[in-house]
């Protein structure tokens, strides 16, 4: 024990079904703690997302002992020890106790054990390493309370051995470090990733991009970025940003933060790596980002700049015409940019007031409907093909170059003209 503890402060611990599920998997000489995140972040304040469960029953055993309580299992990973546990729709992951047989530096052979030092010891980082009773009283076996409270991030034992068991590690170790460190990093396990940075090569794409995903998504990932790109990890994991640089990060940060803006990974990659179509494709393959974070790198690439001068109403034709969510990523860089640069080029102050003008109006507009459809022009007996598809766009082109004023009573009277100008 420590002598700290997390009652009173991880209302969850209260949880009923957890309770019983800690009581059952505790039983005929068995132990069960909560373990790593939770505990960690209950110690300092911090949201508590998902409860994980370490036990020394296997994994047959903590099935059945779930299922007993009326509790529905998954065997989420059951060949490693674990077994997910959902109590009244709440997912508990319950892994049994175990030691790293054999490892390749993406998955290991494992072999189950009820030795919680052990256990302990395989864990990556000393702030994940924690335990806690189901009473709250917390278990530190690898020195990860002095380490929370210092705000450092240390492997556990031997930094190589760490990361050459998983080289996903060595993104954990700064995205874990934007999350929770201060100062530098720990100058150990810096190293460590420097050296071993090639063998994230090996890794799936989905894992590198939920991890740098997770890193971007922090309050601040500006230092923790820094690092990764002194220690040569960055470029690595993405080649885009190698030449262009991550000079624009600190700046969209403090526009955010000064702002009120939301932690936004796919800005903060934007900010990163250069605006150009053809590459930003290649980058989405090779990350194999969703559908949806590639269409709006790529819009964004495809966005025309914008002069901080630009009137509102050229604006309103420029969002509707294009990509709201591009046109809007353009103008938060380009803000955070000129913010950016305002100690050191006067004009720049003016610059970030247009940007800032503009961003504040897109934010409030309403994307106008064009009031006509074909049927309109079918009724006036215009029949369908090419000729009305040019003649909607027509009369598209001149509603939005009026600023969306004409009425649909309007149109349909400018569209009769056309009709007898054909």
């Amino acid at each position: 024990m420590s002598g700290q503890t997390i009652a009173g402060k991880a209302d969850w611990l209260q949880n009923e079904d957890l309770q019983r599920l800690l009581a059952a998997l505790s039983q005929d000489g068995d132990e069960a703690r909560i373990a790593g995140g939770a505990v960690r972040n209950a110690l300092i304040g911090k949201a508590v997302s998902d409860i994980d469960i370490a036990t020394t029953t296997i994994p047959d055993e903590t099935e059945k002992r779930a299922q007993a309580l009326g509790f529905r299992t998954v065997a989420t990973g059951k060949e490693h020890g674990t077994i997910t546990v959902i109590a009244n729709g709440v997912p508990f992951e319950v892994t049994t106790l175990r030691t790293d047989v054999a490892t390749d530096g993406r998955h290991a052979t494992v072999a189950f054990g009820k030795d919680w030092t052990i256990d302990a010891g395989r864990r990556d980082f000393t702030i994940n390493g924690l335990y806690a009773t189901a009473q709250g009283e917390v278990i530190d076996l690898v020195g990860g309370l002095a380490d929370l409270e210092a705000r450092r991030l240390r492997f556990i034992g031997d930094p190589d051995a760490r990361i050459r068991e998983d080289y996903l590690r060595v993104l954990r170790f700064f995205r874990f470090f934007a999350w929770y460190g201060e100062g530098r990093p720990d100058a150990d396990g810096l190293r460590a990733c420097a050296r071993l940075k090639d063998g994230m090569r090996q890794l799936s794409a989905e894992r590198v991009w939920s991890e740098l995903k997770k890193l971007l998504a922090a309050s601040d990932p500006s230092r923790a970025l820094l690092w990764m790109r002194q220690s040569g990890v960055l470029s690595v994991i993405l080649s885009e940003s190698e030449k262009w640089g991550i000079d624009a990060i600190h700046a969209l940060i403090a526009a955010g933060r000064d702002l009120g803006w939301a932690d936004d990974p796919l800005l903060r990659l934007a900010a990163m790596v250069p605006p150009d179509a053809a590459r930003m494709a290649g980058l989405a393959a090779r990350l194999k980002l969703s559908k949806a974070e590639a269409s709006r790198l790529s819009a964004w690439a495809m966005s025309d700049a914008i002069s901080p001068d630009t009137s509102e109403a050229v604006l309103a034709k420029i969002a509707y015409r294009g990509d709201r969510q591009a046109v809007e990523d353009r103008l938060r860089l380009l803000l955070a940019s000129a913010r950016g640069r305002v100690s050191d080029d006067p004009a720049a102050l003016v610059q970030a007031g247009g940007y800032l003008r503009l961003l504040r109006f897109l934010e409030g507009w309403q994307k106008p409907v064009f009031p006509l459809k074909g049927s309109d022009l079918a009724e006036l007996g215009m029949a369908a093909g090419p000729d009305m598809g040019k003649a909607l766009a027509t009369l598209e082109a001149e509603w939005i170059e009026g600023g969306f004023h004409a009425a649909r009573q309007e149109l349909l009277q400018r569209a009769a003209e056309l009709m007898n100008h054909n």
